[in-house]
């Protein structure tokens, strides 16, 4: 694995000059969802992207010296649409940037042939982490088993599971149910009762039949994997059921301040995993206000860019900027190509120094990848809703990988037979 402080990466670009003054722009697009059900999500996500990459623009002139151009294809996180985007944008992309689990199942085989690595930080196909099977998919900084196994770490801090009740509130989706493999195996161990509460894309504002569920069966825990309008609605319900916050948690999906901000002070105690923190100190936001907000070129506000979802946007960026600085050092070309890409985003080190050196300190855990650890699984912190913001409560979190990694190798070997003839990395020995 490669550490790439700034001195390193100008030395190796410098070489490549002429070329990069040549070169027209790194192709990234971003297939995202500013409208519909799940707009107020994708909104500040989207806007944190955007930003990091105006400034390395603005800043830097792009990465090696080559603009990057995070051009947005709107799918409305429709699956149909996130198809027809990524069909639209591949013929001169480097990445494909899903933002939509289902839309993820879809493009993942055929990236397989069109040779274009998916970058999904944190949503996903789970044993995409499986580097060697699903060689052109990346799920860093880490993924959804990755969360449901230190959340439920994390409940047990607080007490013997045994015997305990824990409802699982979740979208019906393919990213409601991505982690029940592994808290059904948690159950099984820890002599928990797992009780599913689905919860339909046209329920996701009236849930009062899900939460009739949960006054009935009177769950010691609720962890909610939700997604836009399902958590507001999750929020509001458990707010006004009186069910006891601080025995809440969600994914880093269900943790957006914008819906904690609907009930305030009553939501006070819930709680949120996170492979990402905003941090208004760091010095990354000083540049992103410099040379993106004063300027005018972004889309965001002041209370919005506080906000964990806008930070994490950043972050996502920041994860894909590295690949390509990796991938620019390793080749000696500042236009790199997907291929190339995909060796950047296997051999990202993302260590203390380097985060901040990146202007980004406390924002991510550190992590690195492999080409057979597609994931990183950096870990995360518990971030608590205080009344008014989120708070981290909790030392970082490390996931248990040993716990599902024959999971996620079986999972991948039936993916790979369902999906025959399937081409793996043959060379990937680690």
């Amino acid at each position: 694995m490669k550490h790439f402080t700034k001195l390193a990466v100008a030395a190796a670009i410098a070489g490549v000059t002429a070329g990069a003054a040549m070169a027209q722009e790194l192709y990234a697009p971003n297939l995202a969802y500013r409208t519909g059900p799940f707009a107020a999500t994708g909104i500040p996500l989207m806007n944190g992207q955007a930003d990091y990459l105006t400034m390395l623009n603005a800043r830097d002139g792009g990465v090696g010296g080559v603009p990057v151009n995070g051009e947005e294809c709107e799918t409305g996180y429709s699956t149909e649409k996130g198809v027809e985007c990524y069909e639209k944008t591949k013929s001169k992309a480097i990445v494909t940037q899903p933002w939509s689990t289902g839309i993820t199942l879809q493009v993942l085989p055929k990236t397989n042939v069109d040779e274009i690595p998916i970058l999904a930080p944190g949503y996903g196909f789970s044993p995409m982490m499986d580097g060697k099977t699903f060689q052109w998919a990346f799920n860093t900084p880490s993924g959804y088993w990755d969360a449901a196994d230190m959340i439920i770490q994390y409940i047990e801090g607080q007490g013997d599971l045994n015997g305990k009740k824990i409802a699982f509130l979740h979208l019906d989706h393919p990213f409601g149910k991505e982690p029940l493999p592994v808290l059904e195996a948690a159950a099984e161990a820890k002599g928990f009762t797992l009780l599913p509460i689905p919860v339909g894309l046209k329920e996701m504002q009236n849930q009062s039949a899900q939460w009739l569920q949960v006054r009935r069966e009177r769950p010691d825990y609720v962890v909610m994997w939700g997604w836009g309008a399902m958590n507001a609605g999750a929020i509001t319900e458990a707010v006004k059921t009186k069910f006891p916050m601080e025995n809440m948690l969600g994914v880093w999906w269900s943790g957006h301040d914008a819906d904690l901000a609907i009930v305030g002070e009553a939501g006070k105690g819930y709680k949120s995993i996170s492979w990402s923190f905003p941090n208004m100190d760091a010095p990354v936001m000083a540049d992103i206000k410099k040379h993106v907000i004063d300027a005018g070129l972004s889309q965001t506000n002041d209370v919005e860019m506080q906000g964990v979802f806008y930070s994490r946007g950043l972050v996502i960026s920041a994860i894909l900027v590295e690949g390509i600085t990796a991938a620019q050092a390793e080749f000696g070309t500042a236009e790199i190509s997907a291929e190339q890409l995909r060796w950047g985003l296997e051999n990202i080190n993302l260590t203390e120094e380097r985060i901040a050196e990146l202007g980004l300190d406390g924002m991510v855990p550190p992590f690195s990848t492999s080409c057979s650890n597609h994931t990183g699984h950096s870990g995360g912190w518990m971030l608590e809703w205080d009344g008014a913001k989120f708070v981290k409560v909790s030392d970082l979190l490390k996931p248990n990988v040993e716990g599902y990694a024959a999971l996620a190798a079986e999972k991948a070997a039936e993916y790979a037979e369902a999906n025959a003839p399937w081409a793996v990395n043959e060379n990937c020995g680690g």
